[in-house]
């Protein structure tokens, strides 16, 4: 069989944010089904970079780039979204509403943040999402309204929504803001749990304690620019993230996790 095209594979490109380049002549490749964490300071270019790979940031066009997602240069954008599950903070933002945690999950299946009057869910899309409500250990929370529910259980009804049309690969933009210490327990254990079963995890964070044991390669990001990449083993001492956060740290390691002293 034939390997699958990998998820990116992205080649000098370089996005404009404003009068800024948020990426500038970037080259990555995230094989397909790969646990990879993508690791830098704020400024440093990772919202840019989950902007461009959902198709809401282009990069300009320049002689020797190129970028390709899944194999393809060009995607209809609504061919490409049942293909990746994103958990961003503007997803967060957007969907802590008084929808219902069902309704929200079920908005995955139409690309919004709720069921609007438009909106006409079949009874197995309602299945679906009820079972994967079950998986993620919110069921009995389907008729509540986010706005009532706690972080920890937005956070995974918004997990649900993103797995509810089966991706290939679900993309993580800094989960665990606003997360209190018990939800971030329960948000590594829920992405240990999905990239055991097979998902392709791609987390983007300046957090070094969400990197679960499941990540082997890490991918330093500074300025618009890929800093370092590798195991994450190599990759993850306090040398390099003090250079990296401009900030001197200790790193220590326990139980296959990290953590930051400054």
């Amino acid at each position: 069989m034939r390997n699958p095209p990998p998820l990116l594979e992205f080649h000098n490109i370089s996005v404009a944010r404003g009068n800024n380049l948020g990426l500038n002549r970037f080259s990555l490749r995230i094989e397909s089904g790969e646990h990879v964490c993508i690791l830098g300071p704020n400024g440093s270019g990772k919202s840019t970079l989950i902007k461009t790979i959902t198709r809401e940031c282009y990069p300009l066009a320049q002689d020797h780039a190129s970028m390709f997602i899944f194999g393809r240069s060009v995607w209809n954008v609504f061919e490409l979204r049942p293909l990746l599950g994103i958990v961003s903070p503007d997803l967060l933002a957007a969907c802590t509403t008084d929808a219902s945690c069902l309704d929200v999950v079920l908005s995955g299946f139409f690309s919004s943040t709720r069921i609007f009057p438009n909106h006409h869910p079949l009874p197995e899309n309602e299945q679906h999402a009820r079972a994967t409500l079950q998986r993620m250990g919110v069921a009995h929370l389907a008729g509540r309204p986010l706005l009532e529910m706690s972080s920890g259980e937005v956070k995974r009804t918004l997990i649900a929504r993103a797995l509810v049309h089966n991706p290939q690969t679900l993309l993580f933009d800094e989960p665990g803001n606003t997360l209190d210490l018990a939800g971030q327990v329960e948000l590594r254990e829920a992405m240990q749990e999905l990239a055991r079963a097979g998902l392709g995890i791609v987390l983007v964070t300046h957090h070094v304690s969400e990197i679960i044991p499941e990540i082997e390669r890490v991918v330093l990001l500074e300025k618009g620019r890929v800093a370092a990449e590798g195991r994450k083993e190599e990759l993850l001492t306090g040398e390099r993230l003090s250079a990296l956060f401009g900030v001197q740290v200790r790193l220590f390691r326990e139980d296959g996790y990290y953590y930051l002293h400054a």
